[in-house]
């Protein structure tokens, strides 16, 4: 079970879900929404570093390769981070290895499940499915940004997309040290933009097409604990 059950009763999916209509933009924040233990497993599989690869975004192209990187300008670049790879390297395919990579890779799974998508249904109120997604397992995974990374300013309105979550696996961030970065800042509405501490198992649901959901990442700074802010992204859609 991934899920710790006292966080999903029917009153506690009552109180999201009025707290996602009151919010602007439309969003719900749920800390401990997860089994601790569990999200535990895998967060040692993310702290190897052999499972990483860089991502790059640009404002015109997505996926950008390091000579095209190059030639783009600053204004134009918007992401820079790792993504994590789901498949280990051979070499460290021992026994040990691959049960918790497994681990990893079955929360990704999880997240993609009819459990899971039944859930954030109940929240907002929409029959999610990946009928009619091409290919799931990409709109789930694992990222990090380092001190040198970055998320500048974006949408992630996208037709039928509906929900968008992001879980946050940072064990040594803590809400009254801002000096750690990191913080997910959405736009908001009449000037007031909302910032959120990636802390250890907070769960971030809203709304994409919703005002104000535009959004960055405030730089990372690199501390004694942590050299990397660790989170999911995954998106979710209708019919």
């Amino acid at each position: 079970m991934w899920l710790n059950t006292e966080h999903i009763t029917d009153a506690a999916i009552r109180s999201y879900r009025k707290a996602l209509l009151c919010a602007r933009p439309n969003h719900v924040v749920i800390d401990n929404l997860f089994d601790n233990i569990k999200l535990q497993q895998v967060i040692s599989v993310l702290q190897q570093d052999n499972q990483w690869q860089t991502q790059r975004h640009s404002y015109s192209a997505l996926y950008v390769d390091n000579t095209k990187w190059q030639k783009t300008s600053s204004k134009q670049r918007f992401v820079q981070r790792d993504i994590w790879q789901r498949t280990a390297p051979s070499s460290d395919n021992t026994s040990a290895a691959i049960a918790l990579n497994n681990s990893a890779s079955e929360f990704l799974a999880y997240l993609r499940s009819v459990e899971f998508m039944a859930l954030l249904s109940k929240i907002f109120k929409v029959h999610l499915t990946d009928i009619n997604v091409a290919n799931p397992a990409i709109n789930t995974n694992y990222f990090r940004l380092a001190a040198t990374d970055f998320v500048n300013l974006h949408a992630d309105d996208s037709p039928g997309r509906e929900v968008c979550m992001l879980l946050y696996l940072n064990k040594h961030w803590h809400s009254n040290h801002e000096n750690n970065g990191g913080e997910l800042v959405f736009k908001g509405t009449n000037n007031c933009p909302i910032k959120i501490a990636p802390l250890y198992n907070r769960c971030v649901l809203f709304d994409p097409s919703s005002a104000g959901s535009e959004h960055w990442v405030k730089p990372v700074a690199t501390t004694q604990y942590q050299l990397y802010r660790y989170n999911v992204t995954s998106w979710y859609w209708s019919e």
